[in-house]
């Protein structure tokens, strides 16, 4: 039996410095505690609070966490990452370097017979037209390649102040049923999915949907919260 396990919301680099350490330190042991287990780990979304690769360049301070994913892919974990809406602008530094299967689009996956459709949640509901709207011209190709000629101590400052205004006002908003993210989950498991994972509301929510199941992740902010699946069955789980 496959073992999963899918986290998300950890917005690395979004606090000070010593909250920032402790966060990432939190993080690193839950990854090297899965690895004995883990046939899949799913990252869903909004890994850091912004990223944004250029050619050469990548954001500092993170080569702890590289190599604790580095150390579950060399013990045979299938590691994917599905990009949220802070951490969208990556190229191929998680594919080339870290052997990561990145995914800019929802995606599915077939587990022990379960289907489980998995999303970060953002765009989701009916009225973020306007987020959507701007998804798409900032994930243009033509936007992200005039941003590359910012120099990157100007430009990663500036996408992090972005993303810090985002993040409040993302957590401001009510995500209840009337903001869609519970009706979102029920479609998919009407067209016949099984399990719905989503992130990106930042409160850690499992509830059962008809013949289904909807796990949103809540975050590694205050919640540090995760998913695990095995034997058919998820169960959402807070590391301590």
């Amino acid at each position: 039996m496959a073992k999963a396990y899918f986290i998300s919301d950890a917005h690395l680099g979004s606090g000070t410095k010593d909250a920032e350490r402790a966060k990432e330190t939190r993080l690193i042991d839950f990854l090297r505690s899965i690895g004995d287990d883990a046939r899949y780990l799913f990252i869903v979304g909004d890994l850091f609070d912004a990223w944004f690769e250029y050619r050469t360049v990548v954001p500092k301070g993170y080569h702890r966490l590289f190599n604790a994913i580095e150390e579950l892919k060399q013990r045979g974990v299938e590691i994917h990452y599905l990009v949220g809406n802070h951490d969208f602008w990556q190229r191929d530094f998680f594919t080339t370097e870290l052997g990561v299967i990145q995914h800019r689009d929802p995606t599915w996956i077939q587990i022990d017979g379960k289907k489980i459709y998995i999303h970060h949640g953002d765009g989701v509901t009916p009225h973020d037209t306007g987020y959507r709207i701007l998804k798409k011209i900032l994930r243009n190709k033509f936007t992200i390649w005039l941003y590359t000629w910012i120099h990157p101590d100007i430009g990663i400052p500036i996408a992090r102040g972005s993303s810090k205004k985002s993040r409040t006002y993302t957590s401001a908003k009510n995500y209840g049923e009337s903001d869609g993210m519970l009706a979102f989950a029920k479609n998919k498991i009407d067209e016949g999915f099984d399990i719905v994972v989503m992130g990106h509301r930042h409160e850690p929510v499992c509830e059962v949907i008809d013949h289904g199941i909807y796990i949103n992740l809540g975050d590694w902010i205050t919640h540090n919260t995760f998913a695990e699946f095995e034997h058919g069955e998820i169960m959402l789980k807070t590391w301590k």
